[in-house]
């Protein structure tokens, strides 16, 4: 037990450098790329599976059914395109806020995981799991026609979750886990800060060109728990079922602003005005809730099909506001509803060696029409194509490699702007969102 528990120790410390040395974990406000084998099914067989100990991170009963000690990494590539499309924006007054700079707002990131499991008793495996699994990365021009809206919206959490797994008997394990959500956020637009300058009587301002970039940033700790079971039906049928609760992080940090021309840049270095005076601030951010269940059927000895359906409450994300310690703040409504994730997939055992995977995802965007939707989130429904393969090298070391091709719907935004409306000073920004991705991952699992 004491071997098992140093190797438990450095694999810890491996994962844990490995984490710090990435620099993005995020693509999209949800992010599900925990494991190579679940990406290649479409997520699948994200409750179900429970075929490595990676699966630790979508079902915490995943490691009831896997004997011994496991350890598993991965890294996922993300490239997101989010394109804005027959793009128009003016201000209240009626000035074009079209200054030609790319509309292209997609990012790429780097997604890494780790897992690893212990098995302390007859009944009893403990397992820890770190990975990010909520995140978003969008940037854009900081001339771009929509920068009083956004320009770069980050969000990276990591994920630090210890695993208990109980198994009731041969058939039935149930688990539960604590996890430790580590988020840091990065938010910045433009201020027409031009046109406030032209209204109080200077002449020298430019509306729409004297812009002003303020930039916000905070992290936090937030805590929650997951839940979870694993039943076997029959030797050949499973079913999965598991529960991650909401996590509230408080980001706490501070905001700073830059000009973009000679006028507005001496504007924020004499502090000529208060709005532009670096300072402190707060934002508050839920992780959401989500579960899935999911089937795995193996129906032949080659041929394996599996189902899952993901739920995320997505109704708790209802407004992203910025609290400034100067006084005021920055709201943006979201109005967000709950959405579903479904997904069919199957693997085929090609030889003892190598097995094939595939699968097709659906997921709806919990973005309920074009007046809710954003510069920063610009979701729209997708469609997830999948495949990939497992090369089982030696009896304990599995090598797996996935695609995911995601094709968008079109997403419309029509974000228009009253004089009394959180748009005031934004204007008026409409078009049509153009989203697609490719993400590419890569995992190994070892049994000890």
């Amino acid at each position: 037990m004491h071997y098992k528990t140093n190797k438990l120790a450095i694999a810890v410390a491996l994962a844990s450098a490995g984490l710090m040395a990435s620099q993005a974990f995020a693509a999209g406000f949800q992010v599900r790329e925990q494991s190579a084998k679940t990406l290649a099914n479409a997520l699948s067989n994200a409750a179900a599976g429970a075929e490595d100990v990676s699966f630790m991170a979508y079902n915490p009963a995943a490691i009831g059914n896997i004997d011994g000690d496991q350890v598993a990494v991965g890294v996922a590539y993300i490239d997101a395109n989010f394109e804005l499309k027959d793009a128009e924006a003016t201000s209240l007054t009626g000035t074009n806020y079209d200054r030609g700079g790319s509309r292209q707002g997609g990012e790429s990131a780097v997604v890494p995981s780790f897992a690893v499991k212990t098995r302390a008793s007859e009944r009893i495996d403990l397992g820890l799991a770190i990975y990010s699994p909520y995140g978003l990365a969008t940037k854009y021009d900081e001339d771009w026609i929509g920068r009083y809206h956004a320009i770069e919206t980050e969000l990276t959490t990591i994920d630090i979750q210890p695993t208990i797994n109980f198994r009731v008997n041969d058939r039935w394990s149930v688990a539960t886990g604590l996890i430790a959500e580590y988020g840091d956020a990065t938010i910045s637009n433009a201020v027409d800060f031009g046109s406030a300058a032209r209204l109080k009587g200077d002449p020298r301002a430019t509306p729409g060109g004297d812009d002003v970039i303020g930039t916000v940033t905070g992290d936090d700790w937030g805590y929650g728990f997951t839940l979870g079971t694993l039943f076997q039906v029959t030797d050949k049928t499973r079913l999965g079922l598991s529960y991650r609760s909401e996590i509230d992080l408080k980001l706490e940090g501070g905001v700073s602003y830059e000009g973009t021309t000679p006028y507005s840049d001496g504007a924020v270095a004499a502090e000529s005005d208060p709005r532009i005076v670096d300072g402190g601030g707060t934002a508050d951010i839920s992780t959401p809730a989500n579960a899935n269940i999911g089937v795995f059927h193996q129906l032949t000895p080659r041929l394996a099909l599996m189902a899952n359906a993901s739920w995320t409450d997505w109704s708790s994300f209802e407004e992203l506001k910025v609290e400034f310690d100067s006084g005021g703040d920055s709201t943006t409504t979201e109005n967000w509803e709950d959405s579903w994730a479904y997904s069919v997939g199957a693997n085929y055992a090609l030889t003892d060696k190598w097995l094939l995977r595939t699968g097709l995802g659906y997921d709806e965007t919990p973005v309920p029409s074009a007046e809710f939707r954003t510069p920063r989130v610009p979701d729209a429904d997708r469609t997830w194509a999948t495949l990939g393969a497992t090369y089982q090298a030696t009896e304990n070391l599995g090598v797996t490699a996935g695609y995911m091709r995601v094709f968008g719907d079109g997403g419309k935004i029509d974000q228009e702007a009253t004089a009394t409306n959180e748009n005031a000073s934004k204007g008026n920004l409409s078009g049509e969102y153009d989203v697609s991705a490719n993400v590419f991952a890569l995992s190994m699992d070892y049994r000890f």
